[in-house]
């Protein structure tokens, strides 16, 4: 069987000739199926290269044909049924250069490429070779259930997604992760985690120690940067949903995961002045005591971000209160709850007014709503998020990496929307500059809608997270969310006490 599935059955190919035609040169035997080695899709010019395909005008007689195609050497015409001829190219020939030649003849009707098809389904999952701590490839899967399982991002279609498009792990796109550092370099007693690649971080700063150094102390940053951008199918620990993007750390907690506003906030002008597209807030002052009138100068920073078209999503705190932490709670920003492994509101995470959707937590199950049959309230101990950081979450050593249980939280949910954000931008399935608008729309249009009742947007917003359904083609789009304002409002409070923010997992 051909390697390449006839497009029309009852086409007659014609042989290949001697002589050019102009510019045109045809071979003396007949031509040879083609593997799809050598007729394989290529972005910039999806046709077969070295050939043309030459239509004749009704009527033209074989001896005008021939002449038409001078001296070719073609040892049978096309049958009345497909009145045209393949032609092969001389080496160094253009398709172009021939087609224009060959408009120029009487006889010709018509000279096009001979354009390639492709069978009309969706891109192949990717199920990358990561072995988590199963020590096979692809046991990833046994640990990361917010990536691929039930009620997970569905990253492996999503990866097929911007893979099909030429930006496999959203490449291109830059990311900055605001939060205690990530073990980014070897540098001094730091070194890399061995699960992020060379290369795919951009210069950042620590505005803790002021320096050009944003080093990890904590293990937290790097935790949440893995969840963003982990190399993926490097025979390495797990998987990152954005592998493919570059990260900005910046440092603006410290060792004890503690950090004040304006450190936050010259953060953030720093990312969005050094060309981030995203940032990421694994971050919560506490809610109700530090209002938007506490924290100006990053309020200030976020409206600054988002005028310069740059999407902020932040963590929407681990009170479980019934209204979001700032920055969650800031107008722009795209403000994150947690859901466990069974689909249910974490019982940690914040809700309420202003929530634009939730993301994978892991941990134990919330009793709200009260009438979600899925969840266990009893306190039973869901997953955890997995991500190779320092080995010890107590005492962490920085240069001992492995992947620790014990990390959950709204912290962990966040760095789930920015990655997806990344493939939404990666993909250009909005266009290749969305604006924040856009890319917060098409979160939310595409998030799986979760909890029994309509009611329950106050606990999930739009819904879950799908970054396969996000990076879908605009026809198909998956799971469609609630549909609402583009972005969350929250409400400015009145003047209170500047705190500290703290992070949210």
């Amino acid at each position: 069987m051909s390697s390449r599935p006839a497009l029309l059955s009852w086409s007659a190919r014609a042989l290949v000739g001697a002589v050019a035609l102009g510019m045109i040169a045809l071979g003396s035997a007949t031509r040879p199926a083609r593997s799809l080695a050598v007729v394989q899709r290529q972005a910039a010019a999806p046709y077969v290269q070295g050939e043309v395909v030459v239509g004749f005008r009704p009527g033209t007689s074989s001896a005008a044909t021939r002449a038409a195609l001078d001296r070719t050497g073609v040892e049978r015409l096309s049958t009345p049924l497909a009145p045209f001829s393949t032609v092969s190219l001389r080496h160094g020939i253009s398709v172009p250069d021939a087609i224009a030649q060959l408009r120029k003849r009487r006889a010709v009707a018509w000279a096009v490429p001979d354009y390639i098809a492709h069978m009309a389904e969706a891109p192949k999952p990717f199920i990358p070779n990561d072995p988590g701590t199963s020590g096979k490839p692809g046991g990833w899967q046994q640990l990361q259930w917010n990536f691929d399982g039930p009620f997970g991002v569905n990253a492996p279609q999503a990866w097929a997604n911007v893979a099909a498009a030429g930006h496999p792990g959203g490449a291109g796109v830059i990311v900055a992760v605001l939060d205690t550092g990530v073990a980014y370099a070897d540098h001094g007693r730091y070194v890399r985690s061995p699960d992020f690649r060379a290369g795919e971080f951009v210069q950042g700063y620590d505005f803790v120690a002021h320096s050009p150094y944003p080093e990890d102390r904590n293990g937290h940053g790097t935790q949440v940067a893995g969840t963003i951008a982990e190399a993926t199918n490097n025979g390495i620990g797990v998987t990152g949903l954005a592998y493919g993007a570059r990260l900005m750390p910046v440092r603006v907690l410290d060792s004890q995961g503690d950090g004040d506003a304006s450190a936050i906030a010259k953060g953030v002008y720093y990312a969005v002045n050094h060309h981030a597209q995203i940032i990421n807030l694994s971050l919560e002052f506490t809610a109700g005591t530090v209002k938007a009138s506490s924290i100006p100068e990053l309020i200030d920073a976020i409206n600054y971000a988002h005028r310069k078209n740059v999407l902020i999503v932040a963590a929407s705190g681990n009170e479980q209160d019934d209204q979001l932490s700032y920055p969650a709670k800031a107008k722009w920003v795209v403000s994150v709850g947690a859901t466990t492994e069974d689909g249910c509101l974490g019982d940690y995470s914040n809700y309420g007014a202003g929530l634009t959707l939730v993301a994978p937590g892991g941990g134990p199950d919330s009793s709200l709503p009260h009438n979600d049959p899925d969840c266990h309230s009893s306190g039973e101990q869901g997953g955890d998020i997995y991500q190779e950081t320092f080995a010890d979450v107590e005492s962490p050593s920085v240069r001992v990496f492995g992947l620790p249980a014990g990390y959950y939280g709204t912290s962990m949910a966040a760095p789930h929307v920015a990655a997806t954000a990344a493939l939404i931008i990666a993909s250009g399935v909005i266009g290749r500059h969305p604006s924040v608008a856009a890319i917060i729309a098409r979160l939310r249009d595409t998030a799986t809608p979760l909890g029994p009742g309509a009611s329950d947007r106050r606990y999930f917003g739009a819904g879950l997270v799908n970054a396969a359904a996000a990076t879908g083609s605009m026809g198909s789009t998956g799971p469609t969310g609630p549909t609402g304002q583009t972005g969350p409002t929250g409400p400015t409070g009145a003047t209170g006490t500047t705190g500290s923010a703290g992070t949210s997992g």
